[in-house]
């Protein structure tokens, strides 16, 4: 069984910063893509960043520059470093990652954690 645990949101002024972080657990081969989406009220989930396991990044275009996804393979973790929050960030973030087990390969989701910017 895999699980996903993300850590990090909570309440921060605009302008502030947050680290998101999120953790993979269980019977894991490996880890391909991994990525962060959000999904704010009334609104679709939508694509924050995504890293491949080759480096490669892809990030929406309202936080390019602002946000920052990096990972950690050997503790199978990975992060989202938020700079210069805005209220319109408020939604909730959730992790994803491409795991590999022992004879397949799917995409799993953590939980989501709240994360809300004050103006």
């Amino acid at each position: 069984q895999v699980q996903l645990v993300e850590s990090g949101g909570g309440l921060v002024q605009a302008g502030g910063s947050l680290r998101l972080s999120c953790a993979a657990s269980g019977s894991i081969f490996s880890i391909g893509a991994v990525g962060w989406y959000r999904q704010a009220p009334g609104k679709q989930r939508e694509l924050v960043a995504t890293l491949t396991s080759g480096g490669s990044t892809e990030y929406a275009g309202s936080v390019k520059g602002r946000f920052t996804i990096s990972r950690d393979n050997v503790k199978k973790t990975w992060y989202l470093q938020m700079y210069s929050l805005k209220p319109e960030d408020t939604a909730v973030y959730y992790c994803y990652a491409d795991i590999s087990q022992q004879f397949s390969t799917k995409g799993y989701w953590g939980q989501g954690t709240q994360v809300t910017v004050s103006s």
